[in-house]
Parts: C-alpha cells; sequence; structure tokens
C-alpha cells in the first residue's frame, strides 16, 4: 500500500464531531507514551500529522485522519494509562473510546500498540481483552524495537504473545521509527483489513 495523501479530518469529543460512517477506519490504541504519534507520522510520510509530545496523555480527544482522499480513515484514540490524569479525565476518556469502539460500524480494526521494552501492562492486557470481545483484536505493534537488540527482540515478542494471550494466528509486528522495519508490514496488513468485508 502507499500512503500519498493524509490530512486531520475531524477532531472529536464525541460522537456528534465524527466524520461520516462512509469509509473504513483503522484505529490505533496504546498506553501513552508509547510512541503512537511517531508511528502515525511513519506510516503517513508526515511528520508533523500526529503533534509527538514528551508529555504523556496530551492526546484528549479521538483524531481522525483522511487517507489517500477517502480511501480509508486512521483513527488516533486517546493514550491509556496515565497515572497523572485525574479519576474525572480517565472516566470521561474512557467512555469516549468506549462509545467509539461499540458503536462505530465502519471500524474495522483498532491497531494495538506495546513497548516491546516492557511485559504489556495490566491496562495493556485489558485492553487487548476488550477489543477481543468487540471483534477488533489480532494485530498488536510492538514499538520502539530499535531500543533493544534483535536477541532481546525476540524474547519480548515471546512475552507481549503470552502477556496478551494472542492466538497463533493474531499479527505482532515489531516497528522501528529509526530503520523503518516493520513499516511496510503493517501497510500491507491495513490494506489487507480495509479491502475485506466487515474487517474480517
Amino acid at each position: 500500500m502507499k500512503i500519498t495523501k493524509a490530512k486531520l479530518e475531524a477532531v472529536a469529543a464525541g460522537a456528534r464531531q465524527y466524520p461520516p460512517e462512509n469509509i473504513p477506519e483503522i484505529a490505533f490504541a496504546g498506553r501513552s507514551n508509547v510512541g503512537k504519534s511517531t508511528l502515525l507520522n511513519l506510516l503517513t510520510g508526515r511528520r508533523g500529522l500526529a503533534r509527538v509530545s514528551g508529555s504523556p496523555g496530551k492526546t484528549r480527544t479521538i483524531n481522525f485522519y483522511d487517507i489517500n482522499d477517502g480511501q480509508f480513515r486512521i483513527v488516533d484514540l486517546p493514550g491509556y494509562g496515565y497515572a497523572k490524569l485525574s479519576r474525572s479525565q480517565t472516566e470521561k476518556w474512557g467512555k469516549m473510546m468506549e462509545d467509539y469502539l461499540e458503536h462505530r460500524p465502519n471500524l474495522m480494526r483498532v491497531i494495538q500498540l506495546v513497548d516491546c521494552r516492557h511485559d504489556p501492562s495490566a491496562q495493556d492486557v485489558q485492553m487487548y481483552e476488550y477489543l477481543r470481545y468487540f471483534g477488533l483484536d489480532g494485530v498488536v505493534v510492538a514499538t520502539k524495537a530499535d531500543k533493544i537488540s534483535k536477541n532481546k527482540l525476540q524474547v519480548s515478542e515471546r512475552a507481549i504473545r503470552k502477556g496478551l494471550s494472542m492466538a497463533k494466528d493474531d499479527i505482532l509486528i515489531p516497528v522501528s521509527s529509526l530503520s523503518r522495519t516493520g513499516v511496510e508490514e503493517l501497510k500491507d496488513v491495513i490494506e489487507d483489513l480495509i479491502s475485506s468485508p466487515a474487517g474480517e
């Protein structure tokens, strides 16, 4: 897949602000500071498309990006698991994500990001179980793959699969923002997802 155009289409704090349900959507979810914005910029080839911040919990809305003039959308979900957020903020953003994941008919799949340097957290496990419940699981990206050796990465991949109780045919893609490892593979997975009926 070639991504030639990408633009921010909508910034939503609720369903009324969502764009039309007319094209497939692939959402990205992960813990705060897992490297989600960096990955989205890498995928689209637009360095400043998604704002990269050193402050966890920066994304507080659901951001919709139009890809290739309406071929599909990339949806950036708020990061989870940031301890300094107040309980009311956490509950609000959790409800916002829950409403989107449960009721968005053109959502094909959610790609979950985990940091390959650490075992999946309790929030990572909870998210994957939640995605599995709604049939949105099956693709995980292990970010920051350039931060550890190849041997440690293999150990990490096994730990991620075990920690999330991933099925044998679930896809795990290590990605490096420095070497661009895994980016083309992820694009191919997205292409398969958006071309499959009902995301199957």
